[in-house]
């Protein structure tokens, strides 16, 4: 047997924190080595905080990352470990996204990324130069301050391999294991046994089974060790990084961390049998293969490691993958809380209108506090230390958050802003939420603002809208519901600044909005309503995945309230009450399910009106006729037009969803459009028309395929 014990982590890094990354990358360093680990690797770009952004174009980024490179080089814990560190690099006057292998307090070479991800949320075009000299390398000249500490003046920069005395080491950068070309498969016909790789892949619904599918294929064929690397947490923007750091032989899973968690740090260790790989290699097209395989340059360091007489190799597990009701319970909740203590506020407001909406980001924040209390009763000390901050703790004080309900009362401020069209039911039921998950609830009546707005427009132009149930015209209408919404979110902002003082405390709270992904996408929200606010947890998340999550907590939570929110029709409570209750999808036009497949075949799918169109025609027509099918699309179209601009205010949002419409960053597209979409929705009537004349053809024609 040949064991090596090898270690890769997940950790919490913080943009331009480079203090605290610092400290967090030694943390890993030093828990791999007690744990017999010989090489240690970390996420994408640790050293900065993967999500810089335009910051990563200054040099003092640079020169910080090397500031920290050097303390890193100087400490004891470094030197007897091989450890492969993420930054950027500028070489020739480019930046490199960068992976610095280092040991016995020296840098053995640099590995700038090759394929970039400039896809959705990503932008490292706009940043970073890929590497194009493939299986070459040059020379990069060193700064002073890390001359000083390891005598070198320059180290191989590019695409090479790390040569141990008894085993072969390739780095792989994120992106890369997803490209149709991965640098793992030269790499392995190359002899290299151990891949590294070093990510910042961000959550979104089910999406963890394709990254651990791709690892698993990446040494199923080739044989290897593959060690996957990832950043953990909110490190300054709409993405929650959901680590699941692990370790995989020969196509199988051996090890994997946690998808969620609030650790700062979290190292995962495996102890593997190198015949392993050398075993699952000995297939004859495999060795064919390899003979004619192009050679990598190696980089020799003067270290094994094989350490001898070790413990038993670690035995396989079994992967766990969470259910999508749990994911949306834990990742949001994850980075809520680090957007909470990270920008050193005391707490969470939320407007609670007695609709699911609303109900769901409570229901989020109450896992929040569920998390943070099971942390402190495994002694997190960064987590407990942050509760006493937030709570107003004293510097002595022994308080420790171990009740979810407790912990809420002090930071999450829920309020109910009723009017005269609001219906006693939504006002029980935020009261019963609030008191079930322990939030500091007010309930109070607007109408005296709502007048007061509406008597001033009344004695400026002599002129008093009415509701259209009360003979009003829609632009009333419209404009009367309106300004309830645009109230509610001044009334929420004044309370988030002022409650903290009304209860004894210092500071203020962040608004928190709950405006799902299907509803920002059909534009169905007031802009500068109450969707408008500081953060949103349920912004990526659609209806239907938030209906089946509200099932699911109300098990697992034990909140029997919740059903309530289930079997309430969903309105927005805007127009007096009548015999005909106001409701979402009938104002919309269009259901919640329709709106999620809408969404996936604009965005996943990359449709106009007109593919669109031809997508849905194939999957409705058992249930509708190709007119209703146009109408649908049409109307969904026009009202997506009419309503984009909204999305250049929209609220950040945490990222789950692949169709989101968030126009800062994921979903760049105009915001004026020609609503009217004439060419396209032609088009779309044409194929309406001969799909209805088909249907009237002999069955030799309907099979014909337009």
């Amino acid at each position: 047997m040949h064991l090596v014990t090898v270690a890769t982590c997940s950790l919490n890094q913080w943009s331009l924190d480079f203090t605290g990354n610092c400290e967090r990358i030694l943390a890993s360093i030093a828990i791999a080595k007690a744990r017999g680990a010989m090489l240690r690797v970390g996420p994408e770009l640790e050293v900065t905080g993967y999500g810089c952004l335009d910051h990563f174009l200054e040099g003092d980024t640079i020169l910080h990352s090397w500031e920290v490179l050097r303390t890193i080089l100087r400490t004891e814990e470094v030197k007897d470990i091989v450890c492969d560190i993420g930054m950027p690099i500028m070489h020739k006057s480019s930046t490199y996204n960068c992976r610095v292998i280092i040991y016995g307090g020296k840098i053995v070479m640099i590995r700038p990324k090759m394929w970039m991800a400039n896809d959705g949320n990503y932008r490292e075009l706009r940043h970073f130069t890929p590497w194009a000299k493939h299986r070459q390398t040059e020379q990069h000249a060193l700064p002073g301050i890390i001359r000083e500490v390891t005598g070198q003046t320059h180290v191989p920069f590019g695409d090479a391999v790390v040569a141990t005395q008894d085993t072969v080491i390739g780095v792989e950068l994120c992106e890369e294991l997803f490209t149709p070309d991965s640098p793992h498969i030269r790499m392995g016909l190359d002899g290299v046994e151990i891949f590294t790789n070093s990510s910042a892949s961000h959550h979104e619904l089910r999406k963890l089974n394709r990254r651990v599918e791709l690892v698993r294929e990446a040494t199923m064929k080739l044989g290897g060790v593959y060690l996957y690397a990832n950043q953990q947490g909110c490190d300054g923007d709409r993405l929650y990084y959901d680590g699941a750091a692990l370790v995989a032989l020969n196509g199988q899973i051996v090890t994997q961390g946690s998808q969620f968690s609030l650790n700062d740090v979290e190292v995962v260790t495996s102890t593997l049998d190198l015949e392993a790989v050398r075993a699952h290699r000995s297939a004859s097209s495999r060795r064919m293969q390899a003979s004619l395989a192009g050679g990598y340059e190696r980089v020799y360091v003067d270290v094994r490691l094989e350490r001898g007489a070790q413990e038993e190799s670690t035995p396989q597990e079994a992967f766990r993958y969470h259910l999508p009701e749990e994911e949306i319970a834990l990742g949001p909740a994850c980075w809520l809380w680090d957007y909470l203590r990270r920008s050193r506020t005391q707490g969470y407001f939320l407007p609670l209108s007695g609709g699911i909406d609303s109900c769901a980001t409570a229901t989020i924040v109450h896992s929040m506090c569920r998390l943070v209390a099971e942390a402190a009763k495994n002694n997190n000390k960064h987590v407990i230390a942050d509760a006493r901050r937030m709570t107003g703790e004293p510097d002595d004080s022994s308080y420790m958050p171990t009740d979810p309900r407790e912990f809420a009362h002090r930071i999450f401020h829920t309020c109910y802003m009723g009017t005269e069209n609001s219906s006693p039911e939504t006002r029980k039921r935020a009261k019963d939420l609030a008191e079930a998950i322990g939030s500091y609830h007010v309930d109070l009546n607007m109408d005296t603002a709502v007048s007061a707005v509406k008597g001033i427009f009344s004695f400026v132009t002599g002129k008093s809208p009415q509701f259209k149930v009360h003979g009003g015209s829609n632009a009333e209408n419209l404009a009367l519901q309106n300004i309830q919404a645009r109230l509610r979110m001044v009334v929420g902002y004044m309370f988030a600044q002022l409650l903290p003082w009304a209860r004894g405390k210092v500071g203020g709270l962040l608004v928190l909005g709950s405006a799902n992904v299907d509803e920002s996408l059909r534009g169905y929200l007031t802009k500068y309503d109450c969707s408008s606010a500081d953060v949103n947890p349920i912004g990526g998340v659609s209806k239907t995945d938030l209906k089946k999550f509200i099932k699911w907590a109300e098990n697992e939570f034990d909140l029997p309230i919740l059903q309530s929110f289930l079997d309430a029709i969903p309105s927005a409570e805007l127009i007096p009450i009548g015999e005909t209750p106001q409701a979402d999808e009938v104002e919309m036009g269009m259901t919640y399910d329709e709106l999620s497949e809408y969404g996936r075949f604009r965005k996943v799918e990359k449709c106009g009106p007109y593919g669109m169109y031809g997508k849905l025609w194939g999957k409705w027509k058992d249930t509708l006729g190709p007119r209703e099918i146009a109408d649908k699309v049409k109307h969904f179209w026009t009202m997506y037009a009419i309503n984009r601009h909204k999305m250049t205010t929209l609220t950040p949002s945490v990222h789950m969803e692949s169709y989101s419409p968030d126009d800062n960053r994921f979903d760049l597209r105009p915001f004026l459009y020609p609503v009217r979409f004439e060419h396209q929705f032609a088009q779309i009537d044409a194929m309406a028309a001969e799909l209805e004349k088909r249907a009237t053809q002999p069955d030799v024609l309907k099979a014909k395929v337009d």
